[in-house]
């Protein structure tokens, strides 16, 4: 073989393994792109569990110690920080059981807090309890953010995993589509966060 040839073929070798490389990188970049986008949503939802127990102390100091309630909105809560995602492992499943018991939260706070509230009318006007609504309705902005964000990195990753030629690394190095997060039960109706606390 001529050396003119050899030297085309190692250029061609190289360019492929260059390609290869990028897209490689590119991927892995999309990936940790990906694992930040599933800390902030973690992140967000941490935030609001951790405003639950304010609501509720500031709750007890107006009722008789409601008892099931509260222990119904501690159960809720523990379940929801104890339920986390993993990257390693994410999918469609995890995904929305992960929602699942995010929304069981709300549902079991709303319910709860909405009976001590009617039992007790005067905690509606108490100026830490309005401050700590208006931080949950903050909360809850952010988690929508958070999950539109993570909706968005998916989307541009699984288009990058799904492209040709692209999809031939990332089959060889088994860069998997991820899953979205989808619209919670219910969610065609406008949430009213207000709900939590009034009649």
């Amino acid at each position: 073989m001529k050396k003119g040839g050899l030297l085309l073929i190692i250029l061609i070798l190289g360019a492929i393994a260059f390609w290869g490389v990028s897209i490689y990188n590119s991927l892995v970049a999309k990936q940790e792109t990906m694992e930040q986008a599933v800390g902030d949503v973690q992140a967000a939802y941490q935030k609001r569990a951790d405003q639950i127990p304010n609501v509720a102390a500031t709750a007890k100091q107006y009722s008789d110690y409601e008892g099931d309630a509260f222990k119904n909105i501690v159960e809720a809560r523990a379940k929801a920080t104890s339920t986390t995602l993993d990257m390693a492992n994410l999918n469609d499943q995890q995904l929305a059981n992960y929602q699942k018991v995010q929304d069981e939260l709300m549902k079991t706070m709303r319910a709860n807090l909405n009976v001590i509230v009617e039992r007790y009318p005067d905690l509606k006007a108490n100026t830490l309890y309005l401050n700590l609504q208006e931080s949950i309705e903050s909360c809850e902005n952010q988690i929508a953010n958070a999950r539109r964000n993570f909706n968005e990195k998916a989307r541009e990753y699984n288009q990058t995993v799904r492209r040709f030629p692209a999809n031939i690394i990332a089959g060889m190095f088994h860069f998997d589509k991820m899953p979205y997060f989808e619209a919670s039960e219910g969610a065609e109706q406008a949430p009213n966060v207000k709900d939590l606390f009034n009649e």
